[in-house]
């Protein structure tokens, strides 16, 4: 057992690290333009002062580790989703959900475009082979509802396509439930001078530019067909087997600490009793002499 001095530590030595991984991403925009810096703080109230919010973030990964261990201790079945605006935090979030996670229990999904064949399948079938078996947690950064989303506005899929989906989703996700699987749907929301703001960032820093795809840029030309389809989203697929929540996604520390929150209160986990686990003795051989290996082998220490 630790001690309560132990566990101080232990937290304090997470919170440095977690500081310094937050420092790196900062100092990884060294092209960003000092006018949009200055843009983007005005625009923005003081958001959760940097300490609280990576305290309060730890404390939430401790909790979705007990939630990983319940999960697979019971064999449950977990499917959250992620959806809303481009540059909305979707990403952010699922990163911090996984951070601390074991990646055979808690998976991430984001599938490519559909190719020639999958086009021509039962639209959820690319979907299906993804979906958690026993003990497993599988987070969709995107999902179907690509189909009401961006393959609507974008002409990708006809009206008569978009219509056979709105009427077999509800359905489809009840035949999930059934099966005993927990599905979360989460739409992230920012406004448009957020996103707008968010994608000028990424177009002025090298580092973040792969992040904006001709896709993204068309959602800043089309963000009221975007606006008239996320609509008519809510009000034919929010069931009550699996409802919507959105997610206040304008302040990015706030929008993850909210959603790992509501998360985890969604699932009646509880704490999975271990035993003691204590490090076995080495086996020594006093016949064995370690090898000594070229020195080509090893990576140079530049550092």
């Amino acid at each position: 057992m630790h001690s309560k001095d132990g566990g101080k530590d232990w937290l304090e030595a997470e919170l440095a690290d977690t500081l310094d991984e937050d420092y790196e991403l900062e100092l990884s925009e060294p092209a960003l333009s000092l006018e949009i810096r200055k843009v983007y703080k005005k625009a923005h109230p003081d958001t959760i002062d940097r300490q609280t919010y990576f305290r309060e973030l730890i404390r939430l990964q401790s909790e979705l580790i007990k939630l990983q261990d319940w999960v697979a201790h019971h064999k449950k079945k977990i499917v959250v989703i992620f959806e809303g605006r481009d540059s909305a935090g979707k990403g952010g979030v699922i990163k911090r959900i996984t951070q601390r996670l074991n990646p055979r229990i808690a998976r991430v999904v984001a599938l490519p475009a559909p190719t020639e064949r999958e086009t021509s399948q039962w639209y959820f079938q690319r979907y299906v082979p993804h979906l958690p078996a026993g003990g497993e947690i599988v987070l969709f950064d995107r999902s179907w509802y690509n189909r009401a989303g961006v393959e609507r506005v974008m002409g990708f899929a006809t009206p008569d396509q978009v219509e056979e989906f709105f009427r077999d989703v509800p359905e489809f996700e009840r035949m999930l439930v059934r099966s005993g699987i927990l599905l979360v749907k989460y739409w992230f929301s920012i406004t448009d001078e957020e996103q707008q703001m968010r994608f000028l960032m990424r177009i002025h820093d090298p580092m973040k530019q792969w992040k904006l795809s001709p896709m993204d840029l068309q959602s800043r030309v089309r963000w009221e067909g975007y606006t008239k389809a996320k609509e008519e989203m809510f009000a034919r697929t929010n069931i009550s087997e699996a409802p919507w929540y959105i997610v206040e996604g304008n302040d990015k520390k706030r929008a993850r600490l909210n959603c790992i929150d509501h998360l985890l209160n969604q699932v009646p986990y509880e704490p999975i009793p271990h035993e003691e686990i204590a490090l076995p003795e080495r086996v020594f051989n006093p016949n064995y002499e370690r090898k000594v290996l070229p020195p080509e082998l090893y990576v140079p220490q530049k550092y």
